[in-house]
């Protein structure tokens, strides 16, 4: 969810009100999302990078996560969303990860679609933590090193359980990874829109996933319309 700041920088207006209206566009995409029959939607809402932000705005968007689950559990719940959130749990105000918890032990059964909130979160953090945990199972008996596959390896990460992404899409016109997913996100279809993310909703959300529709899928595999 990428061009909060530019969004509101090209309108003369304080960075903090581009994050005031990325909040509603995660409303839009959420609603969307479930009206379109989505089952997983992952939003990158913080990076375990983004504390190098000047400490103001740290604090505003800390204070725009807190508001947005108190106002908006309820109807999140009502509507059969099941929170979870991936990420560190370090630096992260008591307050917060106190709501966090809350969240997603309130919404943990629900089935209506899963909203992943990549949250104090690092790819290759993650990738490390689950390493670790796999060494530490070696060194206690438990596992043996060539009972380490690539599966071992993914149910040791922060998605375990959730399937990697069909589509990511990017906005502001950034086309990197920024260190999300990069495990998870090895035969991702990507979209790159030149649209802010204050900007994004329904209407983009579609259209990315027209693009996506368009595509074929090969996996490493040869073109099925090559051999046709």
């Amino acid at each position: 969810m990428d061009g909060n700041g530019r969004w509101a920088n090209s309108r003369g207006l304080p960075r903090s009100v581009g994050h005031r209206r990325g909040v509603e566009a995660v409303r839009r995409t959420v609603r969307a999302a479930i009206e379109l029959g989505i089952p997983y939607l992952t939003l990158y809402s913080f990076s375990s990078e983004n504390w190098s932000r000047p400490p103001e705005e740290i604090d505003d968007l800390m204070g725009l996560m807190k508001r947005f689950i108190r106002r908006d559990l309820a109807e999140l719940h009502q509507a059969g969303v099941k929170i979870r959130v991936i990420g560190e749990r370090d630096n992260v105000d008591p307050e917060l990860m106190s709501l966090i918890e809350e969240a997603c032990e309130l919404t943990r059964e629900n089935q209506a679609l899963t909203l992943v909130i990549a949250f104090n979160y690092g790819a290759r953090a993650e990738i490390a933590k689950a390493a670790r945990r796999l060494a530490e199972e070696v060194a206690a008996g438990r596992l043996q090193p060539a009972d380490i596959t690539a599966e071992t390896l993914g149910g040791a990460l922060d998605t375990a359980g959730i399937p990697d992404p069909d589509l990511l899409v990017r906005t502001s016109g950034e086309m990197r990874l920024s260190n999300f997913l990069l495990w998870q996100n090895a035969y991702t279809e990507f979209v790159f829109l030149d649209a802010c993310w204050p900007e994004f909703g329904r209407e983009l959300l579609e259209e990315a996933i027209a693009q996506f529709r368009a595509r074929e899928r090969r996996y490493g595999g040869s073109s099925k319309r090559s051999m046709a």
